[in-house]
Protein backbone atom coordinates (compact mmCIF):
# COMPACT_ATOMS: atom_id res chain seq x y z
CA UNK A 1 0.00 0.00 0.00
CA UNK A 2 1.51 3.32 -1.09
CA UNK A 3 1.49 6.22 1.35
CA UNK A 4 -0.56 9.28 0.49
CA UNK A 5 1.54 12.38 -0.12
CA UNK A 6 0.08 15.81 0.65
CA UNK A 7 2.57 18.23 -0.92
CA UNK A 8 2.10 21.97 -0.71
CA UNK A 9 3.76 24.13 -3.37
CA UNK A 10 3.64 27.66 -2.00
CA UNK A 11 5.02 29.24 -5.19
CA UNK A 12 5.79 32.96 -4.63
CA UNK A 13 3.59 33.41 -1.58
CA UNK A 14 3.96 34.10 2.16
CA UNK A 15 6.21 36.52 3.96
CA UNK A 16 8.82 35.21 6.38
CA UNK A 17 6.48 35.78 9.32
CA UNK A 18 3.57 34.06 7.57
CA UNK A 19 5.72 31.08 6.59
CA UNK A 20 7.16 30.49 10.05
CA UNK A 21 3.78 30.99 11.73
CA UNK A 22 2.24 28.45 9.34
CA UNK A 23 4.86 25.79 10.07
CA UNK A 24 4.76 26.32 13.84
CA UNK A 25 0.95 26.10 13.84
CA UNK A 26 0.94 23.03 11.61
CA UNK A 27 3.52 21.19 13.69
CA UNK A 28 1.54 21.85 16.85
CA UNK A 29 -1.48 20.13 15.31
CA UNK A 30 -0.12 17.18 13.32
CA UNK A 31 2.12 15.45 15.85
CA UNK A 32 -0.15 12.40 15.87
CA UNK A 33 -0.53 12.05 12.11
CA UNK A 34 0.37 8.50 11.13
CA UNK A 35 3.37 8.95 8.84
CA UNK A 36 3.08 5.35 7.73
CA UNK A 37 -0.11 6.47 5.95
CA UNK A 38 0.50 10.12 5.05
CA UNK A 39 3.59 12.14 4.13
CA UNK A 40 3.40 15.91 4.61
CA UNK A 41 5.56 18.04 2.29
CA UNK A 42 5.87 21.81 1.96
CA UNK A 43 7.87 23.67 -0.70
CA UNK A 44 8.35 27.32 0.34
CA UNK A 45 10.29 30.01 -1.46
CA UNK A 46 13.99 29.19 -1.30
CA UNK A 47 14.98 32.03 1.04
CA UNK A 48 12.95 30.38 3.84
CA UNK A 49 14.33 26.88 3.42
CA UNK A 50 16.96 27.01 6.16
CA UNK A 51 14.58 28.43 8.76
CA UNK A 52 11.71 26.05 7.97
CA UNK A 53 14.05 23.07 7.91
CA UNK A 54 15.22 24.04 11.39
CA UNK A 55 11.65 24.44 12.65
CA UNK A 56 10.59 21.07 11.25
CA UNK A 57 13.67 19.14 12.36
CA UNK A 58 12.78 15.79 13.99
CA UNK A 59 9.13 16.23 12.97
CA UNK A 60 6.95 14.46 10.40
CA UNK A 61 6.95 17.50 8.08
CA UNK A 62 9.32 17.49 5.08
CA UNK A 63 10.58 20.74 3.56
CA UNK A 64 11.72 21.02 -0.04
CA UNK A 65 12.62 23.33 -2.88
CA UNK A 66 10.36 24.55 -5.67
CA UNK A 67 13.13 24.11 -8.25
CA UNK A 68 16.85 23.40 -8.73
CA UNK A 69 19.45 24.53 -11.24
CA UNK A 70 20.52 22.31 -14.12
CA UNK A 71 24.12 23.42 -13.41
CA UNK A 72 26.52 22.35 -10.68
CA UNK A 73 28.00 25.80 -10.05
CA UNK A 74 29.34 28.87 -11.83
CA UNK A 75 28.15 32.21 -13.20
CA UNK A 76 24.42 31.55 -13.05
CA UNK A 77 22.98 34.47 -11.12
CA UNK A 78 19.97 33.59 -8.98
CA UNK A 79 20.31 29.84 -9.47
CA UNK A 80 20.52 27.27 -6.66
CA UNK A 81 22.36 23.99 -7.26
CA UNK A 82 21.46 20.53 -6.01
CA UNK A 83 24.69 20.49 -4.04
CA UNK A 84 23.62 23.69 -2.27
CA UNK A 85 20.24 22.17 -1.42
CA UNK A 86 21.96 19.05 -0.15
CA UNK A 87 24.24 21.14 2.07
CA UNK A 88 21.22 22.36 4.06
CA UNK A 89 19.56 18.91 4.09
CA UNK A 90 16.59 19.72 1.87
CA UNK A 91 14.24 16.73 1.71
CA UNK A 92 12.93 17.04 -1.85
CA UNK A 93 12.73 19.30 -4.89
CA UNK A 94 10.00 19.97 -7.43
CA UNK A 95 11.15 20.08 -11.07
CA UNK A 96 9.35 20.60 -14.35
CA UNK A 97 6.38 22.49 -12.94
CA UNK A 98 4.18 23.80 -15.75
CA UNK A 99 4.92 27.37 -14.69
CA UNK A 100 8.65 26.73 -15.11
CA UNK A 101 7.97 25.14 -18.48
CA UNK A 102 5.75 28.04 -19.60
CA UNK A 103 7.48 31.09 -18.09
CA UNK A 104 11.08 29.90 -18.34
CA UNK A 105 10.85 27.70 -21.44
CA UNK A 106 12.10 24.61 -19.63
CA UNK A 107 12.31 21.57 -21.88
CA UNK A 108 12.09 17.87 -21.08
CA UNK A 109 15.85 17.74 -21.72
CA UNK A 110 16.52 20.39 -19.05
CA UNK A 111 14.21 18.65 -16.59
CA UNK A 112 16.07 15.39 -17.24
CA UNK A 113 19.35 17.15 -16.42
CA UNK A 114 17.87 18.57 -13.20
CA UNK A 115 16.58 15.13 -12.27
CA UNK A 116 20.07 13.66 -12.63
CA UNK A 117 21.53 16.44 -10.44
CA UNK A 118 19.02 15.68 -7.68
CA UNK A 119 19.66 11.93 -7.87
CA UNK A 120 23.41 12.54 -7.62
CA UNK A 121 22.85 14.46 -4.38
CA UNK A 122 20.29 12.04 -2.93
CA UNK A 123 17.46 14.59 -2.96
CA UNK A 124 13.98 13.23 -3.66
CA UNK A 125 12.61 14.67 -6.94
CA UNK A 126 8.99 15.47 -7.73
CA UNK A 127 8.82 15.47 -11.52
CA UNK A 128 5.87 17.35 -13.02
CA UNK A 129 4.24 16.53 -16.35
CA UNK A 130 0.96 17.52 -17.95
CA UNK A 131 -0.85 18.68 -21.06
CA UNK A 132 -2.28 22.07 -22.05
CA UNK A 133 -5.96 22.71 -22.79
CA UNK A 134 -5.20 22.84 -26.51
CA UNK A 135 -3.51 19.45 -26.37
CA UNK A 136 -6.39 17.91 -24.44
CA UNK A 137 -8.94 19.30 -26.88
CA UNK A 138 -6.85 17.92 -29.75
CA UNK A 139 -7.04 14.46 -28.10
CA UNK A 140 -3.26 14.14 -27.86
CA UNK A 141 -3.02 13.94 -24.06
CA UNK A 142 -1.60 10.41 -24.07
CA UNK A 143 1.03 11.23 -26.68
CA UNK A 144 2.09 14.38 -24.79
CA UNK A 145 2.35 12.56 -21.46
CA UNK A 146 4.40 9.71 -22.91
CA UNK A 147 6.70 12.14 -24.74
CA UNK A 148 7.31 14.00 -21.47
CA UNK A 149 7.96 10.76 -19.59
CA UNK A 150 10.45 9.60 -22.23
CA UNK A 151 12.26 12.94 -22.19
CA UNK A 152 12.30 13.51 -18.44
CA UNK A 153 13.36 9.95 -17.58
CA UNK A 154 15.93 9.43 -20.33
CA UNK A 155 18.77 7.28 -18.94
CA UNK A 156 17.12 7.19 -15.50
CA UNK A 157 16.88 3.78 -13.83
CA UNK A 158 13.63 4.07 -11.92
CA UNK A 159 14.08 0.59 -10.49
CA UNK A 160 16.96 2.01 -8.42
CA UNK A 161 15.27 5.35 -7.75
CA UNK A 162 11.80 4.46 -6.56
CA UNK A 163 11.71 7.44 -4.19
CA UNK A 164 11.16 9.61 -7.28
CA UNK A 165 7.64 11.08 -7.35
CA UNK A 166 5.72 11.96 -10.52
CA UNK A 167 3.09 14.70 -10.43
CA UNK A 168 0.48 14.86 -13.17
CA UNK A 169 -0.73 18.43 -13.45
CA UNK A 170 -3.00 19.31 -16.36
CA UNK A 171 -1.93 22.85 -17.23
CA UNK A 172 -5.53 23.88 -17.83
CA UNK A 173 -6.42 23.05 -14.20
CA UNK A 174 -3.64 24.98 -12.43
CA UNK A 175 -4.74 28.18 -10.74
CA UNK A 176 -7.90 28.28 -12.82
CA UNK A 177 -10.32 26.79 -10.32
CA UNK A 178 -10.96 24.00 -12.82
CA UNK A 179 -10.19 20.46 -11.76
CA UNK A 180 -9.93 17.35 -13.86
CA UNK A 181 -12.69 15.00 -12.83
CA UNK A 182 -11.50 12.02 -10.78
CA UNK A 183 -12.07 9.87 -13.85
CA UNK A 184 -10.04 12.20 -16.11
CA UNK A 185 -7.19 12.33 -13.62
CA UNK A 186 -7.26 8.57 -13.06
CA UNK A 187 -7.12 7.92 -16.81
CA UNK A 188 -3.82 9.81 -17.12
CA UNK A 189 -2.41 8.37 -13.90
CA UNK A 190 -3.12 4.92 -15.31
CA UNK A 191 -1.27 5.84 -18.52
CA UNK A 192 1.73 6.92 -16.44
CA UNK A 193 1.78 3.79 -14.28
CA UNK A 194 1.40 1.52 -17.30
CA UNK A 195 4.29 3.30 -19.03
CA UNK A 196 6.47 2.67 -15.98
CA UNK A 197 5.42 -0.98 -15.95
CA UNK A 198 6.16 -1.38 -19.66
CA UNK A 199 9.53 0.42 -19.50
CA UNK A 200 10.77 -0.72 -16.09
CA UNK A 201 8.86 -3.37 -14.15
CA UNK A 202 5.56 -4.12 -12.45
CA UNK A 203 7.29 -3.82 -9.07
CA UNK A 204 8.59 -0.34 -9.88
CA UNK A 205 5.18 0.73 -11.21
CA UNK A 206 3.47 -0.47 -8.05
CA UNK A 207 5.90 1.33 -5.74
CA UNK A 208 6.27 4.73 -7.37
CA UNK A 209 4.03 7.59 -6.21
CA UNK A 210 1.99 9.55 -8.75
CA UNK A 211 0.38 12.76 -7.49
CA UNK A 212 -2.37 14.86 -9.01
CA UNK A 213 -1.89 18.62 -9.19
CA UNK A 214 -4.54 21.07 -10.31
CA UNK A 215 -6.85 22.98 -7.96
CA UNK A 216 -6.81 20.25 -5.30
CA UNK A 217 -8.63 21.37 -2.15
CA UNK A 218 -10.42 19.92 0.89
CA UNK A 219 -13.68 19.69 -1.06
CA UNK A 220 -12.33 17.36 -3.75
CA UNK A 221 -9.25 15.63 -2.36
CA UNK A 222 -11.14 12.58 -1.04
CA UNK A 223 -12.71 11.69 -4.38
CA UNK A 224 -9.39 12.17 -6.15
CA UNK A 225 -7.57 9.97 -3.65
CA UNK A 226 -10.26 7.31 -4.01
CA UNK A 227 -8.90 6.57 -7.49
CA UNK A 228 -6.55 3.55 -7.50
CA UNK A 229 -3.61 5.28 -9.20
CA UNK A 230 -3.73 8.68 -7.46
CA UNK A 231 -1.33 8.69 -4.50
CA UNK A 232 -1.71 12.26 -3.28
CA UNK A 233 -1.75 15.85 -4.36
CA UNK A 234 0.68 18.57 -5.40
CA UNK A 235 -1.33 21.45 -4.05
CA UNK A 236 -1.02 25.18 -4.67
CA UNK A 237 -3.51 27.69 -3.31
CA UNK A 238 -5.21 25.34 -0.84
CA UNK A 239 -1.86 24.66 0.83
CA UNK A 240 -1.34 28.30 1.79
CA UNK A 241 -3.75 28.26 4.73
CA UNK A 242 -2.78 26.03 7.62
CA UNK A 243 -6.37 24.96 8.38
CA UNK A 244 -6.95 23.96 4.75
CA UNK A 245 -3.68 22.04 4.54
CA UNK A 246 -4.31 20.30 7.86
CA UNK A 247 -7.83 19.35 6.75
CA UNK A 248 -6.47 17.69 3.61
CA UNK A 249 -3.94 15.77 5.70
CA UNK A 250 -6.72 14.60 8.03
CA UNK A 251 -8.89 13.51 5.11
CA UNK A 252 -6.00 11.58 3.60
CA UNK A 253 -5.17 9.86 6.89
CA UNK A 254 -8.74 8.56 7.25
CA UNK A 255 -8.87 6.94 3.81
Amino acid sequence: MRKIIVAGNWKMNHTYSEATTFVKSLLANVKNVDDSKVEMLIAPTSIYLTELLALSKDSNLLIGSQDVSSHNNGAFTGEISAEMLKSISVDFSIIGHSERRSYHNESNEMINTKLKKLIEQGIRPIVCIGETLEQREANVTKQVIIEQLKGCFLDIDLSNNQAIVIAYEPVWAIGTGKTASPEQAEEVHSIIRNWIKDNYSMETAEQIHILYGGSVKPANIAELLAQPNIDGGLIGGASLKVDSYKEMVNIAEKL
